[in-house]
């Protein structure tokens, strides 16, 4: 059996939090990377390299529920630069900690539905491992709301892991994230 000199590569599918007023990652984001390191990474960080995809959801009516009246073209840009740097804010905390404890990483987004974008870029990608939060939700609430983690378990081309969120982090509402 012939050891790999190439590091592991392991894809962490990042989103943002849903909770109102909080610009950050989402709880199972956060938790799904902070576990990537205690548990895979641990001191080797040399041995692996972190892919970190966000996709953004493009809102339907491109409105992003705002109260805003759009009156040219260039508002419609000016949304979709706003989008962009949120995502990149959001990819700047991944990428700064990972550099912090000297992982390798690379981040990109994609725009889409995140269940089939994810899966797409696995593919594209290949990574040795994909990593994805997980809400916990209840057969009721999965229901209504629907699950990426269930989806990509189910339809990425490698291994997949899905991080719960700890009891303790879950909001008021568990289908916030």
């Amino acid at each position: 059996m012939e050891i790999e000199s190439e590091p592991t590569r392991i894809m962490i599918a990042v989103n943002e939090s849903s909770i109102k007023g909080y610009p950050h990652p989402s709880i199972s984001s956060k938790r799904a990377f902070e576990w990537t390191l205690q548990k895979i990474v641990r001191s080797n960080t040399s041995g692996f390299k972190l892919l970190f995809l966000h996709v953004q959801v493009p809102d339907e009516d491109g409105f992003d529920d705002m109260d805003s009246i759009y009156a040219s073209p260039d508002d419609f840009k000016n949304l979709e630069r706003r989008d962009k740097a949120r995502g990149l804010r959001l990819l700047e905390y991944f990428v700064k900690t990972s550099h912090e404890v000297g992982v390798p990483c690379g981040a990109w987004i994609k725009r889409g539905d995140p269940k089939e974008v994810i899966c797409h870029e696995v593919k594209r990608i290949e990574p040795d491992l994909l990593v994805v939060g997980c809400r916990g939700l209840g057969p009721f609430q999965r229901v209504f709301v629907g699950t990426v983690s269930e989806f990509c378990a189910k339809h990425a081309e490698c291994p997949v892991i899905t991080i719960k969120r700890r009891p303790d982090e879950t909001p008021q509402d568990p289908v916030e994230d």
